[in-house]
């Protein structure tokens, strides 16, 4: 409404100037005065011109090189404006609206860096660039979106303004036009190692930690052309007096069950939820690789749950979670874990991804070891951050036989990640 106004205001100054010349030519009656009016003219012509002139006539579109993208790439945006009447415009400011989602940077496993000040990582993100269209009909701006931050981020808006080259009138428009960019988690390479500890005398080994299945013996048959001689059980053909091969059968999957710790924390770092988002992401390409089953479950203000034996059309879906996900809810993630827990079942190996390890979440752990094949969590919080206490909880759930990895900047930066378990 004070912009109607202004404008409005503005004209009629213009208006008014123009009576004051036509009024002092008309009583001076020279060649001078008139001479002064019509040379004016054309610019007060060009005025009023600019007043009527519509630009909710204009018609705008935004094409995006693509939709869907990686934390950390760029988008290629293009801004495309025609309009039918190629009335002369001097300039015009031509500025994109960006979401408040949009305002964070991802430079992928460089933001770690700054994983104690997460701040850092804010951006001012803007697009205002300045045209001379003049008779233009069509007018095109591309622009570049710089490392693009996780999230479903909806562009909105595109504002256009104008005015003449004294600036007595301004004329602006926001034209709303919807666009999604999509940015998914980035998916990284892990390297899992497993460390057995013993309390008494210290680390004693290390290895990969093993997710794979494995090939059992069923039984045996005889011999036929095409069999490994590997496969041959002597005992077995020495009894029959014939040539006996073993057979066998794929050992059922090490399942495994991924809990996402997606709860709300006064200390929240969001550069350690990242971290976490994408270590999960990871996690579950790397348990995929080694032919195991995995699924997901996510808590944070609801418990969202993706069961073990899913298809592509769930594991787009696993992604697309994993993408809007942000900590949200009032109630602890101990609690909660707790009741999701009576819905798990047994016989899988469970892991549990958090950047909070307090002590009800160290109580819940000790109950839950008694009824669960294997427990191991991923820790990820800053150097800084993890306090004595900290470590003290680590080591007593790791005397409890339950495996804890401890993930901060030293290991995040690195390409691949190295997760030891111990």
């Amino acid at each position: 409404m004070k912009a109607s106004i202004r404008f409005v205001g503005r004209f009629l100054f213009v208006f008014l100037l123009l009576l004051i010349l036509f009024s002092f030519a008309m009583f001076q009656g020279d060649f001078d005065s008139w001479f002064l009016f019509f040379g004016f003219l054309p610019i007060f012509l060009y005025q009023f011109g600019l007043f009527f002139y519509p630009l909710k006539g204009w018609k705008v579109t935004r094409k995006l090189s693509r939709h869907n993208l990686r934390a950390g790439s760029d988008a290629t945006v293009k801004l495309m404006m025609k309009r039918r009447i190629p009335f002369p415009l001097f300039y015009c400011i031509v500025e994109e609206i960006f979401p408040q989602t949009l305002q964070k940077a991802d430079r992928q496993q460089e933001k770690y860096y700054h994983m104690d000040q997460p701040a850092q990582l804010n951006v001012n993100r803007r697009m205002k660039q300045v045209i001379y269209p003049w008779f233009k009909r069509v007018i095109e701006i591309p622009y570049t979106i710089e490392q693009t931050p996780r999230g479903i981020h909806q562009l909105q808006a595109v504002r256009i303004r104008t005015g003449d080259v004294f600036g007595f009138l301004k004329k602006e428009r926001t034209f709303q036009i919807a666009d999604a960019l999509t940015v998914y988690p980035n998916e990284r390479p892990l390297h899992l190692q497993e460390k057995f500890s013993n309390y008494q005398e210290g680390a004693i080994s290390s290895h990969a930690l093993n997710l794979k299945n494995t090939n059992v013996s069923s039984g045996v048959r005889e011999y036929m052309p095409g069999d490994k001689i590997s496969r041959i059980d002597w005992k077995q053909s020495a009894r029959k007096n014939t040539m006996m091969t073993k057979e066998f059968e794929q050992e059922k999957s090490t399942d495994t069950l991924l809990v996402l710790d997606a709860c709300y924390h006064e200390d929240t770092n969001s550069l350690a939820f990242e971290a976490a988002v994408e270590v999960t992401m990871s996690l579950m390409g790397a348990i995929h690789q080694q032919a195991s089953q995995v699924g997901l479950t996510t808590i944070g203000e609801e418990t969202v749950h993706f069961p073990l034996h899913h298809d592509m059309t769930q594991a787009a879906g696993i992604r697309q979670h994993l993408t809007q996900i942000q900590p949200a809810g009032e109630r602890s993630f101990a609690v909660q874990l707790k009741e999701a827990s009576l819905k798990f079942g047994g016989g899988f190996v469970l892991m549990i991804v958090t950047n909070n390890l307090d002590e009800p979440l160290k109580q819940t752990m000790k109950e839950l070891k008694q009824r669960t094949k294997r427990i191991i969590i991923f820790y990820i919080q800053s150097t800084s951050t993890i306090s004595k206490q900290d470590y003290q909880r680590i080591t007593e759930l790791q005397m409890h036989g339950i495996g804890v990895s401890i993930l901060t900047e030293k290991q995040l930066v690195k390409n691949p990640i190295e997760v030891n378990v111990t």
